[in-house]
């Protein structure tokens, strides 16, 4: 029953023309113009629920525009054009911030003590909660010659981690049989070895940051992916093809045929 009053709300909300001011937001962001047009009238599909079904909150007087929801909306809604718009049903509330912002921390150390301190963050994904943002970090991504990092790609990819019913282990839900028996391997090959890449200085693809933990990892792999694609399926070849069919994408791809054209 909940199902059917939720499709039957998104079918009289599709109903209704996409706003030409979102459908500027959207060509300002530097994908946008890599889709075909059957994935951009998706997208622009994806964004009206997107914006329509989170509550939206902004955090330490930001005021939040139509704007910056779109923006976020279309960063978050890329990662799942192969996948379908459910994925995010499970996903609340969004939370924006003007910067980084502190966050209590607990330091254990030798004999049993703890040292009290604030750690700065950019961004959370809470399991069943909000996803948190920093809208300077959101506003850097996006744009021609853009870092490879993305924030909104980064705490989307931890949401969809938790698909699979577990907290972020970096696997998500794996519809495939044989990309599930491929997943583990080549994840934990490439894992292993920008750990070791990081602990010796070598320069890497993808940042440190996602040598913490494997659901880090994933994460940030999603980052490059969606942000350097092609540089990605040269270096990274097999992570490249795993995560392509996952989100059943070819990003690079897109570039490649942007460029040929």
């Amino acid at each position: 029953m909940i199902r059917w009053f939720r499709n039957r709300r998104r079918r009289l909300l599709l109903q209704k023309p996409f706003p030409p001011e979102w459908q500027a937001t959207l060509e300002e962001v530097d994908f946008f113009r890599l889709l075909n047009s059957e994935e951009q009238s998706q997208l622009q599909r994806d964004v009206r629920v997107f914006v329509a079904e989170k509550h939206w909150e902004g955090v330490h007087g930001i005021e939040l525009t139509d704007a910056m929801q779109v923006r976020i909306a279309a960063f978050a809604c890329r990662l799942i054009l192969g996948l379908g718009i459910d994925c995010y049903n499970r996903t609340m509330s969004i939370l924006v911030y003007p910067d980084a912002y502190a966050v209590p921390e607990q330091l254990a150390i030798r004999g049993g003590g703890v040292i009290e301190g604030r750690s700065q963050r950019l961004g959370e994904n809470w399991y069943r909660g909000p996803i948190l943002l920093s809208w300077p970090d959101v506003l850097a991504a996006g744009r021609d010659g853009a870092r490879t990092s993305n924030l909104v790609y980064h705490e989307f990819a931890h949401e969809l981690d938790t698909l699979n019913g577990r907290n972020v282990d970096g696997t998500p839900v794996l519809d495939s049989p044989e990309l599930a028996r491929r997943w583990g391997p080549v994840m934990s090959r490439a894992y292993q070895r920008l750990c070791a890449d990081c602990r010796f200085g070598r320069p890497t693809l993808l940042d440190c940051y996602g040598a913490k933990d494997r659901g880090e990892f994933f994460a940030v792999a999603t980052e490059v992916f969606f942000q350097q694609p092609v540089r990605m399926q040269r270096r990274e070849p097999d992570l490249y093809e795993v995560l392509s069919a996952y989100y059943r994408q070819d990003p690079a791809a897109r570039v490649l045929h942007r460029t040929d054209v």
